[in-house]
């Protein structure tokens, strides 16, 4: 039998302190039952003694505490998972919000998790192909790795997130693949957008969808991910699919952190964040990758809008040092109308090298995407040097370099949202582009590859 308790002695803003408790677990879930039978969630934030401070998901309002019951429920947060989720859409708290039936559930799950052990991790090695060159040809997705894409206000990361939904999946037949989808505070016009989108093209059958809005409380932002990432769980380690977790905005979820913190007044760190956010970030981010012995994986991109398109604030800078690697969107390219606009020379996949090559992807894509890197640095410089000191300045291979990076921006950055590039059309656009330089500029790929792959382009 659980304990009621009529002790709630203070209530500030979403939290309220319960006095005399006894038996109380950090995280634990709590129900408030008011006089007139309405009930209220919270989970324990923290125990002191025999004090216990609570945080409401529904708020605080219109609470009258005089007559309030208290009743610690002894567990922690949980879904309900089954295969039947594929295909839904669900609130932030992982309850059905598209007039489907409620989940018959096959189990209910922590939404905490249980962290790795960095023992039985299996290293990121395979490919995963997102039908957008800037990421496949150049920064390529593994399985099992954590790719976050960082954007700015104003920039299409929502159509990007969208696509990259659309569009992804694994090389092979006998591949399950999923995409479990985390909206973490955004708008109703937002969110609506991504339903009609993913039902629009049929991707919401292999689809998972978790809604959070900008008008839900902060605490249920802080377990959008949680759920998204606990129903990711279950369909790569005891389903064995091919999981891609995409989350977006981490940028209101660190705010979440913030406004829940400073209720608690606890003492800031950087810019007002909580000095935890380090190790909170970690704990979702480290939710990603794969099992030695279980088929399944877990790949996750999160996206984050960077504040004042400021790449050292905390949320980038922290998300950076967990993560390996990202994709940055670029304002120039947004601006000149090429999309997606995908910065590449600052962007970076680490894991890159080890899900590329013969029987992963091509054998030539690993010399492909160094020279092609190299000859776009190398055509940005022969712009700016044009631009400054005018054509006349540049050598006639300079102007094939210039050349080369507005063909380079037009054609394979600027593919548009709605275009789906196999692999094998992104290497062989990426030759065809390469085809504008003389071969003897080629010096980054071996000539047993240029031999085979190598066309000059006709000049016009």
């Amino acid at each position: 039998m659980l304990k009621e308790y009529k002790t709630i002695r203070e209530v500030v803003g979403p939290l309220m302190l319960v006095d005399h408790v006894a038996g109380v677990g950090y995280n634990e879930l709590v129900e408030i039952k008011q006089e007139n039978g309405d009930i209220r969630r919270g989970k324990v934030l923290e125990v002191n003694g025999d004090r216990a401070l609570v945080q409401l998901f529904e708020g605080t309002q219109g609470l009258k505490i005089s007559t309030a019951k208290a009743r610690f429920l002894g567990r922690s947060l949980e879904l309900a998972v089954s295969e039947d989720m594929l295909g839904r859409v669900f609130n932030g708290m992982g309850e059905p919000i598209d007039g489907g039936a409620p989940i018959i559930a096959d189990e209910r799950l922590d939404i905490n998790g249980q962290p790795i052990n960095p023992y039985a991790r299996d290293y990121p090695n395979e490919f995963i192909q997102t039908g957008i060159s800037a990421i496949d040809g150049l920064n390529t997705l593994v399985r099992g790795q954590k790719l976050p894409v960082f954007s700015a206000s104003g920039l299409p990361h929502a159509q990007l997130a969208a696509q990259i939904a659309r569009q992804a999946r694994v090389l092979g037949d006998d591949e399950k693949f999923a995409v479990v989808f985390g909206a973490i505070g955004i708008t109703y016009e937002e969110a609506d957008y991504f339903i009609k989108d993913f039902n629009k093209t049929g991707a919401i059958e292999r689809t998972v969808m978790f809604i959070n809005l900008a008008n839900d409380p902060a605490i249920e932002r802080i377990g959008t991910p949680r759920m998204a990432l606990t129903a990711a769980e279950y369909l790569a380690f005891e389903k064995g699919m091919q999981v891609l977790v995409i989350l977006t905005d981490i940028t209101n979820y660190a705010e979440a952190l913030r406004e829940t913190s400073a209720a608690r007044k606890e003492v800031p760190g950087r810019r007002g964040y909580p000095g935890y956010m380090y190790t909170d970030l970690a704990q979702l981010y480290e939710r990603a990758g794969r099992i030695h012995g279980l088929k399944g994986s877990i790949t996750q991109i999160p996206i984050l809008s960077m504040p004042e398109d400021d790449k050292t604030h905390p949320i980038p800078d922290l998300t950076g040092y967990i993560t390996e690697g990202q994709i940055i969107l670029s304002r120039e390219l947004y601006k000149r109308g090429y999309n997606p606009p995908i910065d590449v020379l600052p962007s970076l996949s680490r894991l890159k090298d080890k899900g590329i090559g013969a029987g992963k992807t091509r054998e030539d894509h690993a010399g492909t995407m160094n020279q092609l890197f190299s000859a776009y640095a190398q055509g940005k410089e022969a712009k700016e040097l044009s631009a400054i000191l005018g054509e006349a300045a540049l050598s006639d291979v300079d102007k094939l370099y210039a050349k080369f990076a507005a063909e380079f921006e037009k054609r394979y950055i600027a593919q548009g949202f709605n275009v789906n590039r196999s692999i094998e059309e992104t290497l062989d656009l990426g030759w065809e582009l390469l085809g504008i330089l003389p071969r003897s500029e080629l010096k980054r790929i071996s000539e047993d590859m240029l031999d085979k792959y190598y066309k000059p382009a006709v000049s016009d």
